[in-house]
């Protein structure tokens, strides 16, 4: 498989500042990547390097083999690009934008076949104003599809929307993993990268401090699988004292590490002879969210802002 992305030793200072710090990784062609990272991290920056909308102060950056500041007009023929809060002109229909999109790309794209792929067709006569914040963000997926591009940049392309719109937009992610194209994505739900993406990268202070398939990043960095049980802390010291673990106790849960399944009968054994009355349990295994948030942070709506102006 090749590459579509490669950046090696990428560095972008703003004075004393380097919002990103010699950062290296590639993205194959035809996968799913997510960049994630709260808000100063350096993501936004490189994601606009990436884009050739600015211009790196060292190392080496190739989207399709091009250079995106200096091969900037060749290389916006053949990617697709959401930004985030997308805007658009409040009088144009979307059929009349895919239109003049394909006007400036050259291109002649159905605009039906495309709007009905983002699940719009039924609004390809509606103004933009009357559309919803979801409808909205489909559009602007429709958009970046319209010269057919190899590489599609989605910046936070389901923020706002509702479970419904948001698993919409997943399953055209998904076709265009299925088509070959590859997709460069950012993203504020953690499940979301979880779900879609083949590999992640975590960039923090400007450094990439994580980066894998999703379940490697868990191995890597999370909590072993737990039991957590419903129950009073009295439950929670009597298990240390008398299994000898780590048990960590919460306001109505008790949670004990497991090393290996074997493990579940001894806890479940060593809580049935306490004789301490407790109402439920379940397993519980690390996210990709609870990773994140142990390394770096809580991820919220605004953690994806731009570090710097524009």
């Amino acid at each position: 498989m090749s590459a579509a992305i490669e950046v090696r030793g990428l560095v972008k200072t703003y004075g004393p500042l380097a919002a990103v710090d010699h950062i290296e990784f590639t993205v194959e062609s035809g996968s799913v990547y997510a960049f994630l990272g709260p808000n100063g991290a350096g993501k936004t920056t490189t994601t606009e390097i990436l884009e050739g909308l600015r211009r790196r102060t060292e190392g080496e950056v190739r989207v399709l083999g091009l250079d995106p500041w200096k091969q900037g007009y060749a290389l916006h023929q053949r990617i697709g690009v959401i930004p985030q809060d997308f805007r658009f002109f409040e009088k144009i229909t979307p059929k009349e934008g895919i239109e003049y999109y394909a006007s400036l790309f050259g291109t002649h794209p159905d605009p039906q076949e495309l709007l009905q792929r983002v699940d719009l067709g039924d609004k390809s006569n509606s103004r933009f104003d009357t559309l919803s914040g979801g409808q909205k963000q489909k559009l602007g997926l429709a958009l970046a599809l319209t010269n057919n591009p190899e590489v599609c940049f989605l910046d936070e392309p389901t923020t706002g929307l509702d479970p419904q719109a948001r698993r919409s937009i997943w399953e055209v992610i998904r076709t265009l993993r299925r088509e070959g194209r590859t997709v460069f994505l950012t993203t504020h739900y953690l499940e979301e990268a979880e779900l879609l993406a083949d590999q992640v990268g975590i960039i923090h202070h400007g450094k990439i401090i994580a980066s894998g398939t999703p379940g490697e990043i868990i191995r890597a960095h999370g909590r072993a699988e737990r039991l957590v049980f419903e129950a009073p802390a009295a439950l929670g010291s009597y298990l240390r004292s008398n299994l000898g673990t780590a048990v960590e106790i919460h306001d109505g849960r008790v949670e004990v590490p497991l090393e290996s399944n074997r493990d579940a009968l001894r806890v479940l054994s060593a809580v049935e002879s306490s004789g301490i009355a407790w109402q439920g349990f379940t397993t519980k295994r690390d996210t990709l969210e609870d990773v994140f948030v142990r390394m770096v942070g809580p991820m919220d709506e605004g953690a994806l802002k731009s570090e710097t102006p524009a």
